[in-house]
């Protein structure tokens, strides 16, 4: 006999099916950005505070900045000596005349620098994992305004300064010297020279203080709270660059001093960036347009005289870069 089976269903109809989960895989980790946070409320030269992992990371960053600034320009160098072969230019590569021709001359001078300024971008993002624009300002970025308010003033103070030089060789009966910065060669001799430095000296100028007043200020700033190491050996380092007379190398190190200061005040490169540019412009200009350009580009001596133009052109450049800045509210720290 056969146990009762239970009640039966419906014909067509099917017992109920257990319910059914869709299959839910295991979740995935957020992946960590690359980019490690900008720390809040920094001034400028804290600005590459982003871990607490030790020293090397300044350290190897130096390192690769140090070798793509001796391996480019020697790169680039070498790449002007094979076009200056291709084109007949004469390359005797000595230190006081790289070319024959000094509009090539100094188109590859001026690129061997500005050509550098890429590797420091990479090696903020790669070997300090922080973004590259942290290196221009506490905002992240360039701040275009702030930097055309900064031009107006350096081309105000680069005036005093030459004037005030000018007046300091008239006294001393230097008044030839005056008369030859301010020679005219013409049109056709000038005016290559200043498409090149319109075109080159912006950059150029930008990679120095990227390099000596942003990597070195802020290398040593992730570890030391007070700027001035980093300021005093950027300066040194820059002026060690430079084949002047003591004379202008002091002009060079009061540069450079000044300019690290007002970056950390300033909270970026804008001001620095701009008298630099400024600077470099008109002292080329002025060779290109008195058909001395070669001159240029020998660094030899330097007039005492000229320490009179740098201390006015300095001191006007900083009351007016401070007094804007808190006048239209600059940041120095970052948000």
């Amino acid at each position: 006999m056969q146990e009762n089976p239970g009640p039966q269903l419906p014909y067509g109809t099917q017992p109920p099916s257990p319910p059914a989960y869709p299959y839910q895989p295991p979740p995935v980790p957020a992946r960590e950005p690359w980019f490690l946070p900008t720390p809040e409320g920094a001034r400028y030269d804290h600005l590459a505070r982003v871990s607490d992992r030790g020293p090397w990371r300044e350290i190897v960053g130096t390192i690769v900045v140090a070798i793509a600034f001796v391996v480019i320009g020697a790169l680039v160098l070498f790449v002007g000596a094979v076009l200056a072969t291709i084109f007949g230019i004469p390359a005797p590569l000595r230190p006081d005349q790289l070319f024959s021709d000094p509009v090539f001359g100094l188109v590859v001078v001026l690129l061997s620098i500005a050509a550098v300024l890429p590797s420091v971008f990479g090696t903020v993002a790669i070997v300090q994992r922080r973004r590259p624009g942290s290196l221009s300002s506490v905002a992240g970025r360039l701040r275009w305004p702030w930097l055309l308010r900064c031009l107006a003033l350096a081309v105000i103070a680069l005036a005093l300064g030459q004037a005030a030089q000018a007046v300091a060789m008239m006294v001393t009966g230097e008044g030839k010297q005056v008369t030859d910065m301010f020679g005219w060669a013409g049109w056709s001799a000038f005016l290559p020279s200043l498409i090149a430095i319109a075109l080159l000296v912006p950059f150029q100028a930008a990679a120095e203080e990227y390099i000596f007043r942003g990597w070195i200020l802020q290398a040593f700033g992730a570890h030391l709270r007070n700027p001035i190491w980093g300021i005093l050996l950027g300066s040194a380092l820059f002026a060690a660059l430079h084949g002047y007379s003591w004379e202008g190398l002091i002009d060079v190190f009061s540069f450079g001093a000044l300019m690290g200061w007002l970056a950390v005040r300033t909270g970026g490169l804008e001001a620095p960036i701009a008298l630099h540019v400024t600077n470099n412009i008109l002292a080329f200009g002025l060779s290109a347009a008195a058909g001395q350009l070669d001159k240029a580009l020998q660094q030899g001596e330097v007039p005492w005289q000229a320490l009179a133009g740098t201390v006015v052109q300095l001191s006007a450049f900083a009351v007016g870069v401070m007094y804007l800045a808190k006048k239209r509210s600059v940041g120095t720290v970052s948000g």
